[in-house]
């Protein structure tokens, strides 16, 4: 298969470009810097610098490429930039989509995170709705998986990864990491807000697979949601950081996601069944 893969310098990209290349696809990788460029052409794919946000240019670049399937793994969360982020997952999605419309391109994989349910006691499965009643800064990101996921599901053949919270090498969730920074600055506090994880790794292994999984959304995150109390002191200790201050009290949202459908269904298992085990790795 021919993949067009939008995202392949992110973390998640980084880890599925090989991934894709040993399985045998060809790949057109995307990238923004001529350093990007040169990078995914010595690992063997094809390479174009791109801005997702130029509509004119995507559509240039996916009429040329001519793929079997667009893989859509685009952030803007180096910097945590949320309103960025939001704009890659509205505009940028919006011109891949009609960039493959215009193509003939049949499939899309796309990033979306497991974090924008409605609210609940129990980990939320991929029937309960994307929280669209949610107040700000909770709205905006909420509002352009929406669009995004809206978007994708245009195309016939639409895979929706809901990736967990991510961890690993290039995540905020890592040595050096955003994350590390917060706890060694005392900023966070371990209450009671459920969150499931995901290892950059097995994400890449989910985006790999979804290439022949059908269309929908699916919950890619490990076996334990968990609250912060237990998570969070786990992950300074790994990071080498003062264990945070314990706290109270949850949002109904931040209820963590189950995983049986990409489980049975789809014949997906996270290699890192456990952010206890995962977390160990990251010192």
């Amino acid at each position: 298969m021919h993949v067009l893969l939008a995202g392949a310098t992110g973390a998640v990209g980084r880890q599925l470009l090989p991934l894709l290349l040993a399985a045998g696809h060809q790949v057109t990788a995307v990238t923004r810097t001529a350093a990007g460029a040169a990078t995914l052409r010595a690992q063997g794919a094809g390479a174009v610098r791109l801005d997702v946000l130029d509509r004119a240019a995507v559509e240039r670049a996916v009429a040329a490429a001519a793929p079997d399937a667009v893989v859509h793994q685009l952030t803007a969360l180096a910097e945590y930039d949320l309103a960025a982020n939001a704009r890659i997952r509205r505009e940028g999605t919006r011109n891949l989509v009609d960039a493959a419309h215009g193509a003939g391109v049949p499939r899309i994989v796309a990033q979306s995170i497991a974090w924008a349910y409605r609210g609940g006691d129990a980990p939320a499965d991929e029937t309960v709705p994307l929280d669209d009643t949610t107040e700000e800064p909770r709205a905006t990101t909420v509002g352009a998986l929406l669009a995004l996921e809206e978007a994708a599901a245009e195309l016939p053949e639409h895979v929706l990864l809901r990736y967990g919270m991510l961890y690993g090498p290039g995540t905020w969730y890592a040595k050096g990491g955003l994350m590390a920074d917060r706890l060694h600055r005392g900023e966070l506090s371990a209450g009671a807000a459920v969150t499931s994880f995901l290892h950059v790794e097995d994400a890449a292994r989910a985006a790999l697979a979804a290439l022949a999984w059908p269309s929908g959304a699916v919950n890619v995150v490990d076996d334990e949601p968990a609250p912060a109390h237990e998570w969070l002191p786990a992950l300074a200790a790994a990071l080498g950081a003062p264990a945070p201050a314990r706290s109270t009290g949850r949002a109904a949202w931040e209820r963590g996601a189950d995983n049986t459908l990409a489980r049975t269904a789809r014949g997906w298992r996270p290699t890192r069944p456990s952010w206890r085990t995962g977390f160990a790795e990251l010192g």
